[in-house]
């Protein structure tokens, strides 16, 4: 049994109490975030605008700039979902689930291209670009920003993106060192899933309903 705990939590012996408490709370917070926007409902952006809060001050402590730079991204994407989602339409109806128009999937691609070159460029800068772990930050970066500028857009492939990222990132977080956020991430996996497919259920009962008007 020691061996066990060893290997999932011997990386936290030389960190503070409060840093790892920091972390416990922003990873709840997170979970929350997620679970929200699975059910559709605002609360997903001031539960994640709590969690990345406390994962910027985290990540940038323990100089993993890739990781910082996606919740700064994320907080301000909660910032601009949370009006993007209340924003009416019309005289009762909010921004409904959609799918990505073509102009959307085009400025995706830039949004993907544009943060790789940018969190290339910031990696080399701080000389950080020093192993195989730089590449995969850059590429998970890169998805996230798009699924998170998806997500506060309502576009049901937001969660193609996240399924993708926190794939890639159950084990990446582990490598790390930070099983608490690796944990995290195989629970917004699963999430994200169901995300997919609750949002999609919605989606075609919206068209359905459309196409009987």
């Amino acid at each position: 049994m020691n061996h066990i705990f060893e290997f999932f939590f011997g990386q936290y012996y030389d960190y503070s109490t409060i840093d790892i408490s920091l972390e416990i709370i922003a990873v709840i917070f997170g979970f929350l975030s997620v679970w929200f926007s699975k059910q559709n409902r605002i609360w997903v952006f001031p539960t994640g605008m709590i969690s990345t809060a406390i994962f910027v001050y985290l990540l940038l402590k323990w100089e993993l700039l890739g990781d910082m730079m996606i919740n700064i991204y994320y907080f301000i994407m909660s910032v601009y979902g949370w009006y993007i989602w209340t924003r009416k339409v019309d005289a009762s109806h909010v921004t409904p689930i959609s799918q990505t128009t073509q102009k959307e999937k085009q400025i995706g691609v830039v949004i993907f291209i544009a943060t790789l070159l940018f969190v290339f460029a910031v990696y080399k800068i701080f000389d950080k670009w020093t192993s195989w772990v730089a590449y995969v930050d850059t590429f998970t970066t890169a998805i996230f920003f798009v699924g998170m500028w998806l997500m506060a857009r309502r576009k049901i492939e937001n969660w193609i993106f996240w399924i993708i990222g926190d794939i890639i990132s159950v084990p990446l977080y582990f490598y790390k060192g930070f099983t608490f956020t690796s944990f995290q991430y195989l629970g917004f996996t699963i999430i994200a899933i169901f995300g997919y497919l609750a949002w999609k259920k919605s989606l075609n009962k919206s068209i359905t309903l459309a196409q009987t008007v």
